[in-house]
């Protein structure tokens, strides 16, 4: 009997791919796996089919039998199937069509200098501090909140309630905690859809209370959704991006002597990150045909967008993280359709981050082998838990590295929320959440 190899793959370190991955990846573009749960499921590889699919109306997040339906993981986010078949693409339009304007090029623009005013904070405080410290605690982990609830209109002195919640939701292991994670998210927008509609500010909240015929139901799930989306991924994006720039040190200086490459550096740095397999899961509406194999309807189809943003035909030597590279044809924000409404948002964040990182601090190192960077375990989104960097001084500092058993990340204690939230609310907000953001892992 064929061996079927089991995700996720063992990765060698954060910044390195998992050998299973690109073994995999070298003999063809789509591969049947077992996911983490042990069910089966197709994973897509190849570049130009996962594009091509990303924006195929045969797949779907729904299945006509869902609790028959292949799992990812425990998780109430990405675990299985969301929505109901019939109306998922109704669903999904009408939620994009009530998001669509609060993410306008215009209001993107607008936040530009906010964005610019939180992140030289942020920095002012980092040069404060001792060697070595964490940049990921200093700045990676606070910019996208200050920022997410300044656009939401969410009070930012609850950022360490609301991102326990999150994380508790992101847990693919523990489907009890993810679900009490989503369902307190979600208690917590109703209250502040209620005090946004007693006392109204120029906030997307506000803005969403006052459109007509939106239930204070969905507008707290649809906020909540952006919450976790708006935040989570551009943590990972931050630390991730930093993390490869001064793994070779060569690129940092680049972008040092030649800050107008920034931009198309992003787009580099959002590619980069190596992946342990999985991605974006999808289930088959109908019969069909990938690149030669036949997949029956209901079977789940994984497109995983980050071995595809590692295809060596569309990105020579993909491993090596090049700022000079033109990579804005990376899959990280998915495509299509279902591609992600606040990546505008996200490429602010990040270019605002190493504008002003890099010439500020030149010498920024990181303070541990690249080999000894841990990652946050059992998380959707993944990431680093901390990146330990120096900048004064000369030669290594190395920062001590507990074992990974204790690698987690303290938040508080969630209070009891068993079945506090619908379950049709919960798939709104977990489907909004899926549909749109990636997961760099």
């Amino acid at each position: 009997m064929n061996h079927v190899p089991q995700l996720p793959f063992e990765k060698p370190h954060a910044l390195a791919a998992a050998p299973e991955l690109l073994d995999l990846r070298s003999r063809g573009s789509i591969h049947r796996v077992r996911t983490a749960v042990g069910d089966e499921a197709w994973l897509v590889t190849d570049y130009a089919q996962v594009r091509a699919l990303l924006d195929d109306d045969r797949l779907g997040r729904a299945h006509p039998e869902p609790e028959k339906a292949a799992r990812t993981g425990h998780s109430a986010l990405f675990g299985g199937p969301l929505g109901n078949i019939d109306t998922e693409r109704a669903d999904h339009a009408r939620m994009r069509g009530l998001l669509r304007p609060h993410f306008t090029p215009a209001h993107m623009r607008a936040l530009r200098p906010r964005v610019g005013e939180l992140t030289t904070r942020l920095l002012d405080e980092l040069e404060k501090q001792d060697q070595p410290a964490d940049l990921h605690a200093a700045v990676a982990l606070p910019l996208p909140i200050l920022v997410i609830c300044a656009l939401l209109g969410v009070p930012y002195e609850d950022r360490d309630r609301f991102h326990a919640w999150t994380q508790a939701a992101a847990d693919t292991v523990d489907g009890t905690r993810s679900e009490q994670g989503l369902a307190a998210l979600f208690d917590y927008g109703l209250r502040l859809v209620a005090r946004k509609r007693a006392d109204p500010a120029d906030d997307v909240i506000s803005r969403l209370c006052a459109t007509e015929g939106v239930p204070d139901t969905e507008i707290a799930s649809l906020t909540m959704a952006l919450l976790f989306a708006g935040h989570e991924t551009t943590v990972v994006q931050i630390g991730l991006g930093t993390a490869h720039l001064l793994a070779d040190r060569t690129q940092w200086q680049t972008l040092l002597t030649q800050p107008e490459l920034i931009p198309g550096a992003v787009e580099e740095l959002l590619r980069a990150p190596a992946k342990g397999g999985g991605g974006i899961p999808r289930y088959a509406r109908t019969s069909l045909e990938i690149d030669g194999t036949t997949v029956q309807a209901g079977e789940l189809v994984l497109l995983d967008n980050g071995a595809a943003n590692h295809d060596p035909t569309v990105f020579p030597e993909p491993a090596r993280t090049d700022v000079t590279r033109s990579a804005a044809q990376h899959l990280t924000f998915g495509h299509g359709a279902r591609y992600c409404l606040g990546a505008p948002l996200a490429r602010i964040e990040l270019r605002e981050v190493f504008a002003q990182l890099i010439p500020r601090f030149p010498n920024m190192r990181l303070a541990v082998e690249p080999e000894r960077l841990r990652t946050r375990p059992n998380v959707l989104t993944g990431g680093l838990l901390e990146l330990p960097v120096a900048w004064r001084g000369s030669g290594a500092v190395q920062a001590p590295a507990p074992p990974l058993d204790s690698a987690t990340e303290a938040y508080p204690r969630l209070p009891g929320h068993d079945a506090a939230m619908p379950s049709t609310i919960m798939s709104t907000a977990a489907r909004i959440v899926s549909a749109d953001i990636s997961r760099p892992r």
